[in-house]
């Protein structure tokens, strides 16, 4: 037996902690809870979980599309002073700056994939193009660290002056802070939505901002006479950009892999476990689908029960996983009857 219905959770905030410290999880329970639910209804039916997941793919386009902008302003500053100076060091930046811009694209569409209803060949919708656009977004991480590592290279080889230091140093600072508003920005929506892919994103944008500061520092050391000081600082910033692409990398191979924190696994546990009816727990899986979750799980029943019992008890146990499992937006309970000899026909395909 099986409870396969996915349900919404408008009302219901799953993107942050799984604790439910005053929440009334009985409907209707107490006048606050009465007024919430004019405003707030408590639903769980298969459109307001899509509406849901829509508004998660609406907030990261959203969000991909201002950083667009803030990173292009960004870089046609920057490069009118590139025109300026002639820095090397400060083209790279912007460089830097319009590949992480670039970034954006395929991650927009893969928000704009999400967002398909899914059909008889994508039974599970589009949500994987994430972690396609997130190994995009790690390759240009990795083109860029390589970039900035050979610019440093040869700057160290053959170290020249850079005129109007002080637009340049200006020029830094700009991109310094136009890359760490969106990377916090992108990193925030990530995080909040679920998204590896926006967080990986935003790391990138935050190690562009690590380059504007690269070059920053080697020009006021140029200034004092130490034209190494550039180079050298470049080498230090590439350096940090690998340990950024070392994250980021991880990041998306544990989604790819299917792999879920194991607090999630005990919280589902947990949470089935407090389903009344449910005797015991015998498997959980759980795998992200873009930026929410599904999950699977067995449950042991009483064998005495009705099928229209059993199933009950399989929804009741669906509905403790909505609520306690943090961006999950379906889950399969599959109903074991109590004792021996009940999987006859499959057990020796397992």
């Amino acid at each position: 037996m099986s409870s396969p219905h996915d349900h919404g959770h408008e009302g219901h905030d799953h993107g942050g902690e799984h604790g439910h410290e005053g929440h009334e999880h009985a409907h209707g329970g107490g006048p606050l809870a009465r007024l919430r639910e004019l405003f707030v209804p408590h639903s769980h039916d298969a459109a307001t979980q899509v509406d849901a997941a829509l508004e998660s793919s609406a907030r990261g386009i959203r969000a991909l599309q201002i950083s667009l902008v803030i990173l292009g302003l960004t870089a046609v500053l920057q490069g009118a002073v590139v025109v300026l100076s002639g820095s090397v060091a400060l083209l790279g930046d912007t460089l830097h700056n319009v590949a992480d811009a670039l970034t954006a694209l395929p991650l927009w569409l893969a928000f704009t994939l999400g967002r398909r209803p899914v059909n008889r060949r994508y039974t599970y919708g589009y949500g994987r193009a994430e972690d396609l656009a997130g190994i995009a977004i790690v390759a240009t991480i990795a083109a860029s660290s390589a970039l900035a590592g050979y610019e440093a290279f040869v700057r160290l080889l053959h170290p020249h002056g850079v005129r109007h230091v002080g637009a340049v140093a200006a020029a830094s600072v700009v991109g310094f802070l136009g890359n760490e508003v969106v990377a916090r920005y992108r990193i925030s929506v990530g995080r909040d939505i679920g998204s590896a892919a926006l967080v990986a994103d935003g790391l990138h944008a935050r190690t562009d901002g690590l380059t504007s500061l690269a070059v920053l520092v080697g020009a006021v050391g140029v200034a004092l006479g130490h034209p190494l000081a550039d180079p050298l600082v470049g080498l230090l910033i590439t350096l940090a950009i690998l340990l950024v692409l070392r994250r980021a990398a991880r990041d998306v191979y544990l989604r790819l892999m299917d792999a879920v924190d194991p607090a999630l696994v005990d919280a589902a546990e947990a949470a089935l476990r407090t389903a009344p009816g449910v005797e015991d727990v015998t498997e959980v899986r759980i795998r992200w689908i873009g930026h929410t979750l599904r999950a699977e799980a067995r449950v042991v029943l009483d064998p005495g029960l009705t099928l229209v019992q059993a199933h009950d008890v399989a929804e009741r146990a669906e509905h403790a996983l909505l609520h306690d499992v943090p961006r999950l937006a379906g889950a399969l309970v599959h109903a074991d009857p109590r004792g021996e000899g009940h999987h006859a026909h499959t057990g020796h395909h397992r």
